[in-house]
């Protein structure tokens, strides 16, 4: 079997050195979306690693007979035929572990800035604060505090778990909905004790969450859950914030509650339309926007190449 890595879109140092250890050769050059199949082949790559970028469907399988390993640097894989591939005997996997942190964090960041307006200020402190000052701090004059909040969260799973802990640690309520999840147990590490603090969470219908939470979090691998229908029973004022799949939260639907008030702030990382989305999204001024990086800091990215690292290592022993 050859021992040839295509890292499409990259892997950090710390993995690509672990599969050199290992005696594999890992190219990171970027290849185009219509010329993997063919550098795939022409090459003798038996493996490939992809992020969001780029998208291993059922035309590059079907061409590419010497391929025995995609993996995806992350948690969703919507971008790979998963069964598809597993039908025709490829090993598929990915790094579920690696970035839940990060995206929690991001969550947090974005929920601070919305609860704060401190998107909407950064905006306008560059071009009014000099001689607006004051009108700018009557209009971001009321705050609110996440502390004694109801935090909502859809998907239960690591990501959501580690969105518990922080939420928790800020002294939030937490509400949780997950098809697979009853109870989990949430450890809380908290420094110069010995020992977690355990908290018992036993998750509740969606429509609960829905209709009794502040502040609703999304961590779920794609779908779409959210239209006019679920905001009708949400909370007045409450706050959306979307990390997990574009398309979760009807945008449509979400401007008009945007507009109206029944939706306070969005907080999106993800959008219908990437890597093009929407300029009514992008230009609303109670949306709080990144352009998708709920992973992107060094701790994940360096997790998630050791992770693909050692999985690709044992998948092509």
């Amino acid at each position: 079997m050859s021992k040839k890595i295509l890292a499409n879109d990259g892997i950090d140092a710390v993995g690509k050195q672990l599969l050199e250890k290992a005696g594999f050769t890992v190219i990171t050059e970027k290849v185009a979306q219509e010329n993997i199949a063919n550098e795939i082949n022409e090459k003798g790559y038996s493996a490939i690693t992809v992020r969001s970028a780029s998208k291993v469907r059922k035309d590059i399988i079907d061409a590419c007979p010497g391929l025995k390993v995609i993996g995806r640097g992350g948690v969703g894989m919507d971008n790979i035929d998963v069964e598809y591939a597993r039908s025709k005997g490829i090993n598929v996997i990915n790094t579920p572990a690696a970035s839940s942190n990060s995206v929690a964090e991001l969550v947090f960041a974005h929920l601070f800035n919305a609860v704060r307006f401190l998107y909407d200020s950064n905006r306008n402190m560059p071009v009014s604060g000099e001689d607006k000052f004051d009108d700018l701090k009557k209009k971001y004059a009321k705050g609110v505090e996440l502390r004694d909040k109801t935090m909502g969260i859809v998907g239960f799973g690591r990501i959501g778990q580690s969105v518990a802990k922080m939420a928790l640690g800020l002294g939030m309520k937490v509400v949780a909905f997950d098809p697979f999840v009853v109870e989990t147990k949430i450890d809380l590490e908290i420094s110069g004790l010995d020992k977690p603090v355990t908290v018992a969470i036993k998750t509740v219908g969606m429509d609960k969450v829905i209709q009794n939470a502040d502040f609703i979090t999304f961590h779920v691998p794609g779908g779409k859950l959210i239209s006019k229908h679920e905001i009708a029973s949400m909370k007045n004022g409450v706050v959306l914030i979307n990390t997990a799949r574009g398309g979760v939260i009807n945008e449509d639907d979400l401007l008009e509650a945007l507009n109206s008030g029944k939706i306070s702030h969005a907080c999106l990382d993800v959008f219908e339309n990437e890597p093009r989305p929407s300029v009514a999204i992008l230009k609303n001024p109670k949306i709080s926007l990144t352009p998708h990086i709920g992973a992107a800091t060094n701790e994940a990215q360096e997790r998630i190449g050791v992770e693909l690292a050692e999985k690709l290592i044992s998948a092509l022993k």
